[in-house]
């Protein structure tokens, strides 16, 4: 069980980072570079990943994280804790400039998910835990956070819902393709409902399936471990899962190999 200051604590740094990728935001011209994969990188990555790296080091638990160089898995397995962190999720839509980006951070605990926050700059809505994985949150943030037990008093309650006439399918801005469209036909057969595909950015569809705005996220593209990590959790705490596509079983983290299989939330 995680300590509620340490909640907080990481609450805060999602904030504070997430207002060091606003100023890059807002200004006229966004310069982007390319990394090694050729995915892109901004001002906006660097500067929220050094906010991150400074404010989550302060815990003492080391960060595998998406803008650094992170420590090779003989050293990393033996980690009992970890931070698993990605600064600016939705690098495309950032550049894009239609808002949906989030600031992602998930904590590890002997390989268990332990809590997860996805905070959207520009909207000020954050997605988080409890302390105990047990249930998760959303709040809308202006200016100012409350200590966590009045956080939580203010906040809503994330519930998971399925609809009778409706199955709504959230699927990717940026990487819809050829399996997931399969995917989404094979729904349309099994079930009597009609699908209805949403489309959205970044992390921020673990959000609608864990607030129950749609019920299903196929994944079949790649992604890596920050990429999902506080989805995962957010989606846990709500009593959903996050399966590997073909073994049925949730994602692991801090593997050696850090990208994840092709996934099914539901």
């Amino acid at each position: 069980m995680v300590h509620q200051d340490l909640l907080h604590h990481s609450i805060q740094a999602a904030i504070t980072a997430g207002d060091a990728i606003l100023e890059v935001y807002h200004q006229e011209h966004i310069e982007t570079m390319a990394k090694a994969d050729e995915s892109p990188l901004t001002q906006a990555d660097l500067a929220a990943n050094a906010i991150l790296m400074e404010q989550l080091g302060l815990t003492g638990i080391p960060i595998i994280s998406e803008e650094i160089k992170n420590v090779a898995y003989s050293a990393r397995k033996n980690w009992e804790e970890c931070w698993i962190i990605d600064p600016l999720d939705g690098t495309k839509e950032f550049i894009n400039r239609n808002g949906e980006f989030t600031v992602n951070i998930a904590l590890l605990t002997d390989a268990k998910l332990q809590l997860g926050i996805i905070y959207v700059p520009v909207t000020g809505v954050l997605y988080f835990t409890n302390s105990t994985m047990t249930a998760a949150y959303r709040y809308d943030y202006k200016n100012e956070l409350p200590e966590m037990e009045v956080l939580l008093e203010k906040s809503e309650q994330l519930l998971p819902h399925k609809s009778e006439e409706e199955l709504k399918v959230v699927g990717s801005k940026s990487h819809m393709n050829e399996a997931t469209l399969g995917f989404i036909e094979n729904l349309k057969k099994e079930t009597e409902r009609e699908v209805v595909i949403e489309s959205v950015g970044s992390s921020l569809k673990f959000c609608l399936v864990a607030s129950g705005v749609c019920e299903v996220y196929p994944r079949f593209g790649p992604t890596m471990e920050w990429d999902t990590a506080a989805g995962q959790a957010l989606c846990e705490a709500v009593g959903l899962q996050v399966l590997d596509a073909k073994t049925q079983l949730p994602l692991e983290y801090n593997k050696e190999d850090l990208y994840n299989p092709f996934f099914i939330v539901n």
